[in-house]
């Protein structure tokens, strides 16, 4: 169905009498609605990835499909989940943050441990952990006074949200309506991208407790409807994922009237916008003394990175940053190449990508390296630490990788790269940080800083920032302090199902090494290689069992997923 303009206005004024229903809807009765949606997702599971599939044009058998299972409907199930217990806090009279661990961590910040969190996550994330980092100044009383957001007053209501869903990964239309019903108490006008609208009905069946209830709408469209839902007079606020070239347009215009609105800082939108836009990704490679296992691990690590959802992510890594003095630097990068060589071949099924990798090695000719089973991959070599580095500012979303190398020893390098992750690339939100236990251990305060001085939104240690996206009481966004007018990756979070306010980063971390090997390191963890990696040879299982397990958890289910865990 196209959507036109009588579309848009009916839509609107159902979510009208909507606000007035969410305005008188109990804490209860809120809780209950996420519940029948982890339920009615549960439902509709098989059928999302099947369609998400046959949008990525991925086949039935593959394992790829676990990344359709993970960053769908196992994400949304979690996060009903996640938010109902902060609802289920609330309707109590507890605080969301009850039997949490704070800390208070360097600048004045409190720190909330949000995973592990109980004794599935324990076993089933062994040796992964994250922290929901606050900006300075933010002590826990403070913290835990916030805590609850829009749910702290349900009756005050904020209006219909209109809300921009991506075409990428198919959990993120679902998770912001979530965030805008929940966090910021608005009802919500969510039209999908093109690329989604063959799961239209998937997500109107995962979504119909709230759509019955009257206040999402969903709807489908291509630029001109996007155009006419963010300026329809009854939206009160936009929430957008796309790109930063996408903000500007929608906020100062197109052409050379849009650029001049932008350098004046003169926006046509007249109303709030908060978004996530992606960027440049760099993942810190910190030398040290590994093992043959290490390099191919670590190697495999990094692709996966990039080549996940074949490089369609607003967090992929888009480059290594390496040192060259490391003496194993030339190891490395043979182990990096033969990774993006054995990745699995896909479809370059995002619109513009053939385009995009085929600009990047028109760009840099000889640099420009062809990789993979088909030659579709692109490995970028002696990149510079500069501003006119056209890898370090434009996201390509495409499978192209770059490596950019610098000087010095651990400490030298460590310092080096953060200050050129902070400079010299585009967006803040996520960076990674690889880096063996003795290395770290030897590093101490050296490396607890660079955690610290790194200004991203999320931030890895031993695992993808990903991470940070499938756990949903984390928070996701920028680096706060981005303004419409130099936007980068955007402002504002969505996910963060503890409700938390004045948050400004989620650090996690991994294993370096999979288990058994994580012994060896002193590192207590059980994880094999984790099921989202490209060369996961089971993860379509283990995330189908994962999905089935967060929509009805059971002690009997974990036998299935851990056997299929260590067989990947």
């Amino acid at each position: 169905m196209t959507t036109t303009e009588s579309v848009l206005d009916a839509a609107v004024a159902d979510l009208r009498e909507g606000e007035r229903t969410w305005a008188t809807t109990s804490l209860a009765r809120r809780r209950a609605l996420l519940d029948e949606v982890a339920a009615a997702t549960a439902a509709v599971a098989q059928q999302w990835v099947d369609t998400a599939a046959s949008i990525k044009g991925l086949p039935a058998d593959s394992p790829l499909l676990g990344e359709e299972w993970l960053s769908g409907p196992y994400s949304v199930i979690t996060a009903a989940e996640a938010l109902g217990g902060t609802l289920r806090a609330l309707e109590e009279g507890r605080n969301p943050l009850d039997g949490y661990t704070l800390s208070t961590v360097a600048g004045g910040r409190t720190a909330v441990d949000v995973l592990p969190h109980g004794a599935f996550d324990q076993l089933l994330l062994s040796g992964f952990s994250a922290q929901v980092w606050t900006v300075p100044g933010v002590d826990a009383a403070a913290l835990r006074a916030g805590a609850g957001l829009g749910e702290l007053d349900p009756t005050a209501t904020h209006g219909i949200a209109g809300v921009l869903g991506a075409g990428n990964i198919f959990s993120i239309p679902p998770l912001d309506t979530l965030y805008q019903l929940y966090a910021d108490n608005r009802v919500v006008l969510l039209k999908l991208n093109p690329v989604t609208d063959p799961l239209l009905e998937t997500f109107r069946a995962a979504f119909a407790p709230l759509i019955d209830h009257g206040v999402v709408r969903i709807v489908t469209g291509g630029a001109e409807v996007g155009g006419a839902l963010v300026n329809h007079p009854g939206i009160t606020t936009v929430h957008m994922t796309g790109s930063a070239r996408t903000h500007d347009a929608i906020v100062f215009g197109t052409g050379p009237e849009g650029a001049q609105r932008k350098a004046e800082n003169r926006p046509l939108l007249d109303k709030p916008i908060t978004s996530e836009l992606g960027g440049v990704s760099p993942t810190i490679v910190v030398p040290g003394e590994w093992s043959a296992a290490d390099l191919r691990f670590q190697a495999e690590h990094l692709a996966t990175q990039r080549l996940h959802n074949n490089g369609y992510n607003c967090v992929a890594s888009q480059v290594a940053v390496i040192s060259s003095d490391w003496p194993q630097k030339a190891e490395f990068l043979r182990e990096l190449r033969a990774a993006f060589d054995r990745a699995p071949q896909r479809s370059d099924y995002y619109p513009g990508s053939a385009g995009r990798v085929a600009a990047a090695r028109a760009g840099y000719g000889a640099q420009a390296q062809a990789v993979g089973p088909d030659g579709a991959r692109t490995l970028l070599t002696g990149l510079r630490a500069d501003r006119t580095e056209e890898a370090l500012h434009t996201e390509y979303f495409a499978p192209v990788y770059g490596v950019l190398e610098l000087p010095g020893d651990a400490e030298t390098f460590l310092a080096n790269a953060v200050r050129v992750a902070n400079e010299e690339f585009e967006g803040t939100l996520g960076v990674n940080l690889v880096a063996d236990p003795a290395t770290i251990k030897v590093l101490g305060a050296a490396f607890d800083q660079a955690i610290v001085d790194l200004r991203y939104g999320t931030v890895a240690v031993n695992c993808w920032t990903g991470v940070g996206y499938l756990t949903a009481r984390a928070t996701w966004g920028a680096f706060p302090g981005h303004t419409i007018d130099d936007v980068q990756s955007g402002i504002g979070v969505v996910h963060n199902a503890l409700l938390l306010d004045d948050v400004e980063r989620t650090v996690v971390r991994g294993p370096f090494r999979p288990s058994p090997r994580s012994f060896v390191g002193g590192e207590l963890s059980m994880s094999p290689k984790p099921p989202w990696f490209v060369t996961n040879r089971t993860g379509a299982t283990t995330g189908r069992r994962l999905t089935e397990f967060a929509a009805k958890p059971s002690w009997l289910k974990l036998p299935g997923i851990l056997a299929s865990a260590l067989r990947g």
